[in-house]
């Protein structure tokens, strides 16, 4: 008997470690499975043969009917704040955790399955994905990679040949996802509540710090009190995370607690959108009545979420400290209060790389002149990526691209003239500043003839999105902005 393909590599500590967060389950069958989307570059980076990959036992695999014999797949369990209302109890409804792989680097990452039928944690749903929601998120993973924004990844999506019921009955499919760990906010929320009602034994929280600082945050171990610097740590790459979003226009459409993860790894790819026209009151997502998770409230809410999860820790922090636990929240407030510079750094930063300038420019210098473009942006509703690329133009003497994208021409042509004083670099600005995003009313004209069964529009933007950089003869279609207001994300579920 032929040995599987990755007996030996795919472990189950999590499973291991925290067993009061998980129930074993098994995927269900996919009656007429059909490889639709395989990123080959990832499953070499995995050390996965992509040619196997393709026969109908890989394709097996990716739908977790064929695993090794050690595997131990589980749905895992976590609370979580949606819309700022505590549900207790969300969980993977409708996912997987098939395992952990070492890569041929050693790093550790998870192997997780969305759609594959329903688990213990549904809550009355059928625990199934459609296909065009599916490859929604492997194009935007492979966007948000290429463009240097960290994010779980999108190995493959398959098709399962069963409908899911929808408004209307939709083709199935399941996405593999890739990503340092799955644990989040909610994973500590879920923890911290089952231990106070003496639901779970006392040390899970630890076990659950532990384990997040040996994925994640090791230096943290070294720390006094881990648990609080496993909050700064987290709070530090969200700040980045959240500051880099921003800087190319990104709406995340759905920051509840379960999608802010530990890593600092973009997560959850449903209602999104990039922002054709700048407007930090963007909102996209049809569930988001209120706004809460605008385009320029994500740093607000992102501090909020990071709040939560300083709650969860607070007896750990209060015990490593040997304080009482109004001590404990006022060492956690200190450490939430890093995210406002964090981020601020973080975003002058990205946004002096995407305007071509040196690194080192001093705060009275750079600070100012983002502010001023920011607010000429808005006033005009310019489109980030083809700005950036007409300023590129601009930096080598021809201004009227990005001029004309203006109202106020006076205002853009003195703020022009300060940056053009401090030497842009148009040659750095074109390696940083994409052609090609994926754009709302494309990618959603691409996922319908998807759904439809024709691939070729989510295959030609695949290929954009993948390598965004460099502008293709042909394609310009791709690069421009599309209407800037009207447009609706769902959430696919």
């Amino acid at each position: 008997m032929t040995a599987h393909p990755l007996s030996g590599r795919l472990t189950h500590r999590f499973a291991d470690v925290l067993p009061e967060l998980s129930v074993p389950w098994q995927a269900e069958e996919a009656p007429a499975p059909r490889l639709l989307a395989l990123d080959e570059g990832l499953a070499v980076e995995l050390g996965l043969d992509p040619a196997w990959l393709r026969t109908d036992d890989g394709v097996a695999f990716l739908l977790g009917r064929s695993l090794p014999e050690e595997a131990r797949p589980v749905a895992q369990g976590y609370a979580g704040h949606q819309f700022g209302g505590y549900s207790p109890r969300l969980g993977d409804g409708r996912a997987l955790l098939v395992g952990e792989l070492t890569t041929p680097d050693g790093r550790v990452v998870d192997l997780h399955l969305k759609g594959s039928g329903r688990t213990p944690w549904s809550r009355g749903g059928d625990g199934l994905a459609a296909v065009g929601p599916m490859l929604r998120e492997h194009l935007v993973a492979t966007a948000m990679h290429a463009l240097g924004v960290p994010t779980t990844r999108s190995l493959a999506v398959v098709a399962t040949g069963r409908d899911v019921r929808r408004e209307v009955p939709l083709p199935g499919a399941v996405l593999v996802r890739v990503a340092s760990s799955h644990l989040r906010v909610g994973s500590f929320q879920y923890a911290a509540a089952a231990v106070a009602a003496d639901q779970a034994p006392a040390d899970l929280l630890t076990r659950l710090v532990d384990l997040a600082i040996e994925r994640h945050h090791p230096d943290a171990a070294a720390d006094p009190v881990p648990a609080l610097a496993l909050l700064r740590a987290v709070t530090a790459v969200q700040a980045d995370l959240v500051a880099r979003w921003m800087a190319l226009g990104f709406v995340h459409g759905v920051l509840n607690t379960d999608n802010v993860t530990i890593s600092g790894e973009t997560i959850d790819y449903g209602p999104c959108a990039f922002v054709d026209g700048f407007d930090t009151r963007a909102v996209f997502s049809s569930i988001d009545e209120g706004g809460r998770y605008a385009f320029g409230a994500q740093p607000s809410v992102t501090t909020w979420n990071l709040s939560r999860f300083a709650e969860t820790l607070l007896p750990l922090v209060a015990e490593g400290a040997g304080v009482d636990e109004e001590a404990a929240v006022g060492l956690c407030v200190e450490a939430l209060e890093g995210f406002a510079p964090a981020y601020g750094d973080a975003f002058s930063a990205h946004l002096a790389r995407r305007l071509g300038l040196p690194d080192g420019l001093a705060p009275d210098v750079l600070n100012p002149l983002v502010e001023e473009l920011l607010g000429l942006l808005q006033g005009s509703r310019v489109d980030l990526t083809t700005f950036f690329r007409d300023l590129a133009t601009a930096a080598r003497g021809d201004a009227e691209p990005a001029r004309g994208r203006f109202l106020d021409l006076a205002a853009f042509d003195a703020w022009r003239e300060r940056w053009s004083a401090l030497g842009p670099d148009p040659d750095a600005m074109e390696r940083v500043n994409p052609v090609y995003v994926p754009r709302n009313h494309l990618l959603q004209d691409a996922l319908d003839a998807a759904t439809a069964g024709d691939l070729e529009p989510f295959e030609t933007m695949l290929a954009l999105v993948g390598d965004p950089f460099v502008a293709r003869p042909g394609r310009e279609a791709y690069a421009e902005a599309g209407p800037d207001e009207g447009f609706v994300t769902f959430c696919g579920t």
